[in-house]
C-alpha cells in the first residue's frame, strides 16, 4: 500500500499536482528555530527544503491580510475539531512531515479547493479538496479516496483502517472551515481520530512566518 500511495503521488506530480522544492537561501538569519535554519525532508515524490523568508522587511500576502471575512460561511474553528483529533502548529507540522510523511506512514492533505491551492501550497502538500468527502455515504469518490489512504473496505459502509495512513489536513486559516468539514466526514466513516491531525493555522499562519510555499506548475 505504501508504494502505490508513493505512485499515486508520482502520477499527480506528473500532472503538477504534487508539491516541489523549494530552495534554502544563501545565507540566513531567520531561522524556524533558534537550532534549526531549514528543514529538508522527501515526500516520496520529491526531495524538499523548508525555511523562512530572509526578508526582514517582508509582510503577509495581501489575500491572506483581511480580518473580517463574513461569517458564515468564514467563521473562526475551534482549537480542537473534533474529539481525538489532535491540533498542530508549526513546528508539530514539520515533524509530522519528517516522521510520518518521509517515512511513508503519513500524508499532508491540502482541503482546500484547487484554485487556492494552485495559488500556493505547503511543500510536500497533496491537493485533495473537502468536497471530495461531501456527502460520506453516497459520495462515489469516497472509496477511492479511502483506498488511497489505506483503507480496506470490508463490506458497504464497513472499513478497516488498522493499516491506514495518518492525515494531517489544512486549509486557509483559523477561519476556513474547509479541513475541519473533511475531518468530520473522515470520522463518520469510521477513519481513527488518532490517524488525523488537524492544522488549524492553515496557509494564512504558515504564510505570516514567511515559510516556504510551493505554486503548483513552478518548478
Amino acid at each position: 500500500m505504501y508504494n502505490a500511495f508513493r505512485s499515486t503521488l508520482r502520477f499527480l506530480a506528473s500532472i503538477g499536482l504534487a508539491a516541489a522544492i523549494a530552495m534554502p537561501a544563501s545565507a540566513q538569519d531567520v531561522f524556524i528555530t533558534q537550532d534549526l535554519p531549514f528543514f529538508e525532508f522527501d515526500n516520496g515524490v520529491e526531495f524538499h527544503v523548508i525555511e523562512r523568508n530572509q526578508d526582514n522587511d517582508a509582510v503577509i500576502p495581501e489575500a491572506f491580510a483581511k480580518t473580517s471575512r463574513p461569517c458564515p460561511p468564514f467563521c473562526v474553528q475551534p482549537m480542537q475539531v473534533a474529539a481525538g483529533v489532535e491540533t498542530y502548529g508549526e513546528l508539530e507540522l514539520l515533524a509530522f512531515l519528517e516522521n510520518e510523511v518521509q517515512g511513508g506512514t503519513g500524508a499532508l492533505i491540502d482541503a482546500r479547493v484547487e484554485s487556492w491551492y494552485r495559488g500556493g501550497t505547503i511543500p510536500g502538500a497533496t491537493n485533495l479538496a473537502f468536497n471530495l468527502f461531501d456527502n460520506p455515504k453516497s459520495n462515489p469518490f469516497m472509496v477511492p479516496v479511502l483506498q488511497l489512504f489505506g483503507g480496506v473496505q470490508l463490506d458497504e459502509g464497513t472499513w478497516d483502517f488498522s493499516e491506514a495512513k495518518t492525515l494531517a489536513l489544512f486549509c486557509n486559516g483559523p477561519w476556513c472551515g474547509q479541513s475541519p468539514l473533511a475531518i468530520r466526514n473522515l470520522l463518520s466513516v469510521g477513519y481513527p481520530p488518532e490517524k488525523l491531525k488537524y492544522y488549524r493555522g492553515g496557509m494564512q499562519s504558515w504564510l505570516s512566518l514567511g515559510f516556504s510555499v510551493h505554486v503548483p506548475g513552478n518548478s
